[in-house]
């Protein structure tokens, strides 16, 4: 699910929000549906930055949005394939994957609270600002996704560490990254915390004056 995807995008556009009582997919629909784009279509940079030192392999994005990490991932070598709920969203990513001719970019439709991936199928997870306000079982859907790792494979986070600078008075679930490590990095035997670190993300406000964002940034290995 598309929480708050994408780092990188200008400030979502001005639509109503969509009402929180529905559904996940039906909230995520409306999300979509009801504009053009939502986000900017760019890499989350500060998940660019951890993932460039990595050697390409199969990765899979848990709420991808409208692609724009996986697209950047088969940019680099990968074969990258996201996960989103909202078909609108994915829908948009195919379109995009197919007009920049990347065969190793690859999209599904589906509810990530059912999704079982293929055990040891995979050399990476990614999930940027895999955050929601609608019903969203955050650790359960991050530890299955796990599974799909193979040894060496690595699970990396970027999450809303908290509200941009000049929205003080943000509603939304923050994750703090040491409690997350704990909760995803057992058994320690197992999972090696490379990086648990909060990163300051320079930013623009709405009045356009200067501001940041703080991105939480975890990356567990499986030994």
């Amino acid at each position: 699910m598309t929480a708050h995807h994408h780092a990188s995008h200008t400030h979502a556009p001005a639509h109503a929000e969509p009402d929180p009582d529905l559904s996940p997919t039906e909230y995520w629909e409306q999300r979509y549906s009801g504009s053009e784009r939502v986000w900017s279509g760019k890499v989350n940079e500060t998940m660019a930055s951890v993932v460039a030192e990595l050697a390409p392999g199969a990765a899979i994005d848990l709420g991808c949005g409208e692609g724009g990490d996986v697209l950047w991932l088969a940019e680099q070598g990968w074969t990258a394939l996201g996960l989103d709920i909202s078909a609108t969203a994915v829908g948009r990513a195919r379109d995009e994957a197919a007009a920049r001719s990347l065969d190793g970019a690859s999209f599904e439709a589906v509810d990530l609270d059912a999704w079982e991936p293929e055990p040891a199928s995979a050399d990476l997870v990614t999930a940027s600002f895999f955050q929601s306000n609608v019903a969203l079982d955050r650790i359960a859907i991050l530890r299955r996704a796990m599974t799909a790792l193979r040894p060496g494979g690595r699970l990396v986070t970027v999450s809303h560490a908290a509200p941009p600078s000049w929205a003080k008075d943000h509603p939304a679930k923050m994750v703090s990254v040491p409690e997350e490590a704990a909760q995803l990095g057992t058994p320690a035997p197992e999972w090696e915390v490379e990086l648990a670190e909060e990163r300051p993300r320079a930013a623009t406000a709405p009045d356009g004056s200067a501001g940041e964002h703080l991105d939480a940034v975890l990356v567990l290995r499986r030994r």
